[in-house]
């Protein structure tokens, strides 16, 4: 029988989550470290249009928490595999906003705190219990 003794971990070590993405070939993978600073849905025209579906659902990390490999194409500030066509992320110098979607790991546990543009949410769409409610974009 092999034992091992229990070590407490020390408070100055922390262990960070990092998730994973991709798309639907592999081609174009990503990582995300630790939470995301906000997770929302949004109902919007463009949100819809660019997804195909009647919301989007995404999640914000800081820049640095990004790090993405393979080749992608962009359109309007949106990153996509140009093989397969998964949208995946945007990204800029200050964050990067994750299509959820694209995690490997469902469900992911990530819970939106917010939806936008809810005057285009679908009728038969309830709001989110809990979640902060804007007609239009976040202030």
């Amino acid at each position: 029988m092999f034992r091992t003794k229990t070590k407490r971990i020390p408070e100055e070590v922390v262990m960070t989550v990092v998730r994973m993405g991709g798309c639907l070939r592999g081609k174009v993978t990503f990582s995300v470290a630790g939470e995301p600073t906000r997770v929302g849905l949004c109902h919007c025209t463009d949100c819809r249009q660019e997804s195909g579906s009647a919301f989007t659902y995404f999640g914000i990390w800081p820049a640095h928490a990004f790090l993405s490999e393979g080749t992608t194409a962009e359109q309007g500030g949106r990153r996509f595999c140009p093989s397969c066509g998964s949208r995946l992320f945007a990204c800029d110098e200050h964050e990067a906003e994750v299509k959820l979607g694209s995690l490997r790991d469902a469900p992911s546990g990530i819970v939106p705190t917010y939806e936008l543009w809810i005057k285009r949410r679908e009728p038969w769409l309830a709001a989110l219990p809990d979640a902060e409610q804007f007609d239009e974009d976040r202030p």
